[in-house]
């Protein structure tokens, strides 16, 4: 399969006006995406639980303009205000994807943005916004061209989005989705991402994760830096080799319900993340004090109840607590006891996982 798919033949009638909105999800990778090569290739496969709780909401309005423009024409309103600062990545996303859906500068867009949880501090707010806006955006195409099917639909929609941002390519589908050129899995993709094929016991497919919200403020060190950083880095290439082999481990014990095996691979896929943020030139530091205290009352806890409870983190400095459904009430408890005093203002957000965008309008 090759990009040259996703450029369409030209269109007949453009529509004159139209909206389209979605809820597209935040994700949570299980095996981490870290390093990136040109046009947003990932350096390594990925697999990641969609969430439920946090997503971002996005309205696209369409106008069409008198005649073609030459610059994107656009407004972008982010909980119900102007957010200018937001744009210059917007623009660079269109520009990105405007070989794919041609009709863009025929059109006025206002884009309608709202998170259910905050932005830019790790709980992967680029993926779910980024695949939200590509979503819309594929509606206007499925409007030019009915003949989309649902499953070449979601294909673009997550090929596009991964051009706004790697991870986003994974919140289109859920409850488990796997990005990135793998062996294990024939049709994965470095284009877009796969819905896992194989079994999956029970105990996964209700899988909880609460977001304990560490630091609800601007990451120091974005995302994208923190990628290039991969490029030379010492331990780069011994890092790509180890997530191939997780996803190889990760199959027996999606399969067989193996909560131990599930914990180790997860648990030791985070700390590798924020270790190859410290061991990069430059080296910087995504987690806080508070970070480090959770993580140690949740080993403790694990050691002393036989509980399940893992953690893992993204490129910030919030813990997702990770859990099987049965152990909620348990599990929640020490949070609210345990946990939540080492949050930003106490607040944490209930999660598990969920099955994908919605269409909203």
């Amino acid at each position: 399969m090759t990009e040259s798919r996703f450029i369409p033949n030209s269109y007949d009638d453009l529509p004159t006006s139209g909206k389209s909105s979605w809820r597209s999800p935040s994700n949570i990778a299980l095996v981490k995406y870290w390093g990136k090569r040109e046009n947003q290739i990932p350096a390594n496969p990925s697999i990641s639980f969609t969430l439920n709780s946090c997503f971002t909401t996005t309205l696209v309005s369409y106008e069409k303009l008198k005649e073609k423009q030459h610059q994107f024409s656009f407004d972008f309103l982010f909980e119900g205000s102007p957010k200018e600062e937001f744009k210059p990545k917007i623009q660079t996303f269109l520009s990105r994807i405007e070989v794919y859906l041609p009709f863009l500068k025929e059109y006025h867009l206002v884009i309608e943005s709202s998170n259910s949880f905050p932005h830019s501090s790790g709980i992967a707010s680029s993926a779910s916004g980024m695949s939200a806006l590509a979503l819309c955006l594929m509606d206007i195409e499925k409007e030019l061209n009915p003949t989309v099917t649902p499953n070449f639909f979601n294909q673009k929609a997550s090929f596009l989005a991964r051009l706004g941002s790697g991870s986003a390519c994974r919140s289109i589908q859920g409850p488990l989705v796997q990005w990135g050129s793998y062996k294990g899995i024939e049709n994965s993709s470095d284009f877009y991402g796969v819905t896992y094929p194989f079994k999956t016991h029970a105990v996964f497919q209700d899988f909880c994760d609460t977001v304990l919200l560490v630091d609800k403020g601007e990451k120091t060190v974005s995302s994208t830096v923190g990628h290039g950083l991969m490029h030379h880095h010492p331990f780069a290439e011994q890092r790509f080799q180890q997530a191939h082999t997780n996803l190889d481990t990760l199959k027996a014990i999606f399969r067989s319900g193996d909560l131990d095996g599930f914990i180790q691979v997860v648990e030791s896929e985070a700390l590798t993340l924020h270790a190859m943020m410290m061991t990069s030139t430059p080296y910087f530091i995504l987690m806080k004090p508070n970070t480090l205290q959770i993580i140690n009352k949740i080993w403790a806890f694990r050691r002393e109840t036989k509980s399940h409870v893992c953690f893992t983190l993204d490129a910030g400095s919030n813990v997702h607590v990770l859990y099987p459904a049965a152990e909620k009430t348990v599990v929640l408890k020490f949070i609210k006891e345990e946990l939540a005093s080492h949050c930003q203002n106490g607040q944490f957000i209930e999660d598990q996982v969920g099955t994908g965008a919605i269409k909203l309008v």
